[in-house]
């Protein structure tokens, strides 16, 4: 995959619910842009995106929150990627599915 539109650092964070859901909060300068460089491809609010976390690359849909994205850090990522509740992570993000 060539280079990515985005980096950011944030926090993992964890949306309880039925079952727990954890998420990288994406600061809201970068959420900004992203909302603005995803116009005309969200759907219901959310923005289809390829992102590299800690060497592991994905597919998955931003959610809109106070402001906000908060990126989706599905089971099977935070596994291969070692990610732990409370850590600051990097990742770098393409808006698209490309």
């Amino acid at each position: 995959m060539n280079g990515m539109d985005f980096a950011f650092e944030g926090p993992v964070i964890e949306w309880r619910g039925p079952a727990p859901y954890y998420f990288l909060a994406i600061p809201e300068d970068e959420s900004d842009d992203i909302k603005f460089a995803a116009k005309g491809i969200e759907y219901w609010g959310q923005v289809p995106v390829v992102v590299r976390v800690n060497g592991v690359e994905f597919t998955t849909a931003l959610f809109p929150k106070d402001g906000r994205y908060l990126l989706p850090l599905k089971d099977v990522v935070r596994r291969s990627a070692r990610i732990e509740l409370g850590q600051v992570l990097t990742a770098e993000l393409r808006v698209g599915r490309e």
